[in-house]
């Protein structure tokens, strides 16, 4: 059964709904996410181009990742939400940032990655998989959210 989220960004310019059959997320501590968000990580959530259906003007510019590879984020022009990336290593799809979802109240994170950049105050829960740096093979996340 296919299930849908909304969102979007801070000013309201940019929404979008999102469907697919299960949703989850994984929190990213590289110092990229952590800039992005302003905060201790980022959160992430998979996404197929098919997925994802946006409306209003959006911008988007291409930078480095700590993988090594590049990613295209997206974001809104008015008030500069950052809304999703696609990288370089899976343009099908890409990772939505989960924050701008309307309602996040259920958001559990099913894995931490680029741990080796967390910050040292940040307290992980047991029992969910870790991972210093980006997995080689995205998929071991995928099956994560199955």
């Amino acid at each position: 059964m296919t299930s849908e989220r909304t969102g979007g960004c801070q000013c309201g310019a940019v929404r979008y709904r999102f469907r697919r059959e299960t949703f989850g997320v994984w929190a990213c501590h590289c110092t990229e996410c952590q800039k992005q968000s302003g905060s201790a990580f980022g959160l992430s959530m998979p996404f197929l181009k098919s997925e994802l259906e946006v409306t209003g003007e959006t911008a988007s510019f291409r930078r480095p990742t700590e993988s090594g590879s590049f990613t295209t984020c997206t974001y809104c022009p008015s008030c500069g939400s950052r809304l999703f990336h696609i990288s370089d290593r899976n343009p099908a799809g890409g990772v939505l940032k989960a924050g701008t979802l309307d309602d996040t109240s259920d958001l559990v994170p099913i894995a931490h990655l680029w741990t080796s950049k967390k910050q040292p105050w940040v307290v992980l829960a047991d029992g969910v998989p870790q991972f210093e740096t980006q997995p080689d093979d995205l998929s071991i996340l995928r099956e994560l959210i199955r």
